[in-house]
């Protein structure tokens, strides 16, 4: 009998059409995250008129749904090592079109809210599953830059998003918007027959042959099948209860929170500037279509930054390149509430893209890669859950920030906080035990691991 070490395999295999279908579906996936994040700020100013609410309303509206994404991070994600990750994010996909769809019929502020609740359940905890599906899957030596790209597609997302809203927005109104949300659903089926499931959810089952299949994909000269005996390091055998309390184990306790302090800050600026970005700028005297174009450079920032931030991640190391978006983040706030110059104003929106998103989707696998494999899930899902605090709190903040009488772009300087909050935080992160586990584990791969099937 050949012993197979799974985690080997697909570290050292190499990109093919397999690790493609993974990627594209993850990108299909989020896009649609991101799709729906920039849909409240992008139909709020038109909702608020139709509904009659007030800028603080419409701030707790949208932190009334961001609770609903912490629950469904905290609940979804972290049982998704447990039921299936593929089955968790077909979950979560089908809550996003559904409840969304009929967020657009709503005919009350109250109706609207119910249903952006669950459909933000799904929005919460598709984003833990859709990393730990793509890092798990990637091959060691590009992993960095495959999970910074895939996670472009929350940004294409709220691309497409403004893109549709500044030709449609003003002719078919907010509702359409939502209406759009239920394409998602119409693909699951193929999802569900194209998507692999998580490995160490196959191998914890005994399901060998599951396992063969998916190597023979990864690997095709590798010749898997269900005579060989497969092992992962550290994963779980019986995968029962959800393992949260491990995160603070082992030397990980001032880490987790550590991460927990940066997802934090991270959403806290991505939220509130997906929320109020077209507000501010409409009520700083720019048109509907304009105010847009800024939600739009606001993603490709993100996509930049995450891009550039994965190719220098590769070379420095995420810790200086996270440290320099911090910085250069809250400096950026600051510029933003001090200037009225248009080119200025994009190019500071791209920058603040860049340090907010940007930041976050390279936050996302630095996470992962400090957690062992069978609490990987779990940890994510637990740091962007106690993040989703930070996101929460920011429509509601920025909305009575907005209800004064100071200059709406002032309101920028508000951002500067948390970025500063998050590199701070950062300096706390120890990763000399990131690297002990992952010394560790390769001992393992080369020894004894400790599940296997």
């Amino acid at each position: 009998m050949r012993t197979v070490q799974v985690e080997k395999v697909i570290d050292q295999s190499r990109f093919n059409k397999f690790h493609l279908l993974v990627f594209l579906w993850c990108f299909f996936a989020i896009s649609f995250d991101g799709f729906d994040i920039a849909l409240y700020g992008i139909g709020l100013p038109l909702m608020m008129d139709d509904f009659g609410l007030s800028s603080a309303e419409g701030g707790a509206i949208g932190s009334y749904a961001l609770i609903g994404m912490m629950l469904g991070t905290f609940i979804l994600g972290s049982f998704s090592d447990m039921v299936g990750r593929k089955r968790m994010l077909a979950l979560c996909l089908a809550l996003i079109s559904i409840f969304n769809m009929l967020a657009g019929f709503a005919p009350n502020a109250t109706f609207f809210i119910i249903m952006r609740f669950i459909a933000s359940m799904g929005m919460g905890g598709l984003m833990p599953v859709v990393i730990s599906l793509m890092t798990e899957y990637s091959p060691k030596k590009n992993r960095a830059m495959t999970v910074a790209v895939m996670y472009c597609g929350y940004s294409i997302g709220a691309i497409l998003a403004s893109l549709i809203a500044m030709g449609l927005l003003e002719t078919l109104g907010w509702r359409f918007m939502y209406w759009l949300g239920v394409l998602p659903l119409f693909t699951l089926p193929f999802f569900l027959k194209q998507f692999p499931e998580s490995l160490t959810y196959y191998i914890s089952r005994g399901k060998g042959d599951r396992v063969a299949h998916i190597l023979n994909q990864a690997d095709p000269e590798g010749n898997y099948s269900t005579a060989d005996r497969f092992e992962y390091t550290r994963a779980s055998k019986a995968a029962k209860g959800v393992p949260a309390g491990r995160l603070f184990k082992d030397g990980r306790g001032r880490t987790t929170v550590a991460f927990w302090v940066m997802v934090f800050s991270c959403l806290m600026m991505i939220y509130g500037l997906n929320t109020w970005l077209p507000a501010i700028m409409q009520e700083s005297g720019f048109g509907i279509a304009s105010s847009l174009s800024f939600v739009m450079i606001l993603a490709v920032g993100q996509i930049v930054g995450s891009l550039t931030g994965g190719y220098l991640v590769d070379r420095i190391g995420h810790r200086n390149v996270l440290l320099s978006m911090y910085l250069i983040g809250a400096l950026t706030f600051v510029a933003l509430s001090l200037t009225h110059a248009p080119v200025l104003l994009y190019i500071l929106i791209a920058i603040g893209g860049a340090c907010t998103g940007g930041t976050q989707n390279l936050v996302n696998p630095y996470i992962s890669s400090f957690y062992p494999a069978d609490i990987r899930g779990t940890g994510l899902s637990m740091a962007v859950g106690i993040g989703r605090l930070g996101s929460i709190s920011a429509p509601l903040l920025i909305g009575f920030v907005l209800m004064t009488n100071i200059a709406p772009q002032t309101a920028f300087i508000a951002f500067a906080i948390p970025s500063l909050i998050g590199g701070v935080a950062l300096l706390f992160v120890q990763e000399r035990h990131a690297n002990h586990v992952q010394q560790r584990q390769k001992k393992a791969v080369h020894n004894i691991p400790e599940t296997s099937v």
